[in-house]
């Protein structure tokens, strides 16, 4: 038997064709799902199945458990997730999960086992050895996962195993049809699980506020900072002959900021939180690839680093720029680092 590892399983085709193509590769698999939700409640919701999880392993012949990590996911992912909206901020919850739950449980629970590796079915490659290792973007564009992983160290880069990365959705698919997996045939999974009526309807005591104009007049009111977004353009109440924008979210007078659609570009943000997949970043000053958002393009830049926190300068204005939001610096495929927006550069309407 090969070496063991940990696969983590939602149920979704993803995580059974990860878990078969290990077992064709000889490892010993071990199946086990992280349960994030309230053992009172159905253990099934947007992201993941216990019971779909159970029928792949067995279609799989592989081992498979159940751990609850609700408190967990509650206080690493949904406590400082509704906090960022309450404060004006647009996070986004995945990276908080990927980093704090998936990755550090999984790896916790591998080590109670005595397993080495860990593995996930997430659209990513891993590349390296001997000490230093690169995460790239999944071979896939459109289903490309490597923005969510930016936090990832090393040391987890050198136990984890991302096999469906080489690949294209549609060949993971077809893998899971042509053996005829029950995963093949559900629907795919959702990214913001905990919140599937939105943001505002955990947060119903958000206090209403202006609606300002970027002069600062009150034009409206709306109803609570949790339920708008940098670049909303629906559901604002207000008219003025032209189409207006959310572009900023003002915490202090708890105020929404709607505007045109030029004053929605900014032409850099400035990002904290700062994580680095080599451990260091390439330099105080260095050029690359920024994405701002998951399914933005990527676009070149400078970046300066001061005081724990990185100046961005786009190549071309980019369209909102959102506080809470990922910024995720690439080399080409190669994943950099990251860090957390804390704001855009100023446009000049600011």
């Amino acid at each position: 038997m090969g070496e063991r590892v940990l696969v983590g399983m939602s149920g979704g085709v993803d995580s059974t064709v990860c878990a078969y193509l290990l077992l064709e590769r000889g490892y010993e698999v071990h199946g086990i799902t992280l349960w994030l939700w309230d053992p009172e409640g159905p253990y099934e919701n947007q992201c993941c199945s216990v019971d779909a999880a159970a029928l792949a392993a067995k279609e799989l012949g592989i081992p498979h458990e159940t751990v609850q990590a609700h408190e967990e996911f509650r206080r690493l992912v949904i406590e400082p997730t509704l906090r960022a909206y309450r404060e004006g901020r647009t996070p986004n919850p995945c990276t908080f999960c990927n980093r704090e739950v998936r990755f550090a449980l999984l790896l916790r629970e591998a080590e109670k086992r005595g397993i080495p590796y860990i593995a996930t079915g997430h659209h990513a490659r891993i590349r390296g050895g001997n000490g230093t290792w690169l995460l790239l973007r999944g071979r896939d564009p459109a289903k490309d996962q490597s923005y969510f992983l930016y936090s990832l160290t090393q040391g987890e880069l050198s136990r984890a195993l991302f096999p469906i990365g080489e690949m294209t959705k549609e060949e993971v698919k077809r893998i899971a049809r042509e053996r005829d997996f029950t995963a093949a045939y559900l629907h795919e999974s959702q990214d913001l699980c905990f919140a599937p009526e939105g943001i505002g309807a955990l947060i119903p005591d958000a206090p209403p506020g202006p609606i300002l104009d970027l002069e600062g007049n009150v034009i409206g009111t709306h109803r609570g900072l949790p339920h708008y977004t940098v670049g909303q353009r629906r559901g604002l109440g207000v008219s003025t002959g032209e189409p207006l924008y959310v572009v900023a979210l003002d915490p202090e007078r708890n105020a929404v900021v709607v505007g045109p659609e030029p004053a929605l570009h900014a032409g850099g943000l400035v990002a904290r939180e700062l994580t680095w997949i080599a451990g260091e970043p390439p330099g105080t000053r260095f050029s690359c690839e920024v994405q701002i958002r998951y399914r933005a393009a990527p676009v070149r830049c400078e970046v300066a680093l001061e005081g724990g926190k990185a100046r961005v300068v786009f190549e071309r204005p980019q369209r909102a720029v959102t506080p809470g939001q990922a910024a995720v610096f690439y080399r080409g495929e190669v994943v950099l680092g990251g860090g957390v927006i804390e704001a855009p550069e100023r446009p000049h309407w600011l």
